[in-house]
């Protein structure tokens, strides 16, 4: 299966995702990360994502933000999307309804309620802010490895 994770800017919360769900899902799995813009593309992740997700033992260092592409619904088949405002703009680049029921907000998927499904952006917020969004998503992506490992 393969799965692509995106947010807005591609530095702080899909990076995060990516690297988390790399380190729980098994091998036979291709995760990725996108953002619906390319302010930040051939950028490493964000500083603090990188501190924080290497203080869990993940390295995401290596990864460079990159903008969702057309292609990207051809590729992958699940697009994982942090909040809603991320979630409308993939959804209108998607062709056809076969593309867009791949689409779905990350929260939803694993079950996880509490502000609209929404991993808020951690981008204008001190280091506090990046752990929380670190164990909310790392509390996400053990929910979606339970729900698709066990569909396999």
């Amino acid at each position: 299966m393969k799965i692509l994770v995106v947010c807005l800017g591609n530095i702080c919360r899909s990076p995060l995702a990516e690297g988390i769900l790399k380190s729980k899902l098994p091998e036979g799995f291709v995760i990725d990360s996108a953002g619906t813009i390319s302010l930040h593309e051939g950028e490493n992740p964000d500083k603090r994502a990188t501190s924080i997700a290497k203080k869990h033992g993940i390295d995401i260092s290596k990864q460079r933000s990159r903008p969702i592409t057309t292609e990207d619904f051809e590729y992958f088949d699940r697009i994982y999307c942090m909040d809603l405002s991320v979630l409308e703009d993939v959804i209108s680049l998607a062709k056809n309804d076969e593309q867009r029921a791949k689409v779905s907000l990350f929260l939803e998927e694993a079950g996880i309620e509490g502000n609209n499904y929404e991993v808020f952006d951690p981008y204008w917020s001190e280091m506090d802010g990046f752990e929380k969004v670190y164990q909310l998503l790392d509390d996400a992506s053990e929910a979606i490895k339970i729900k698709l490992t066990s569909n396999s």
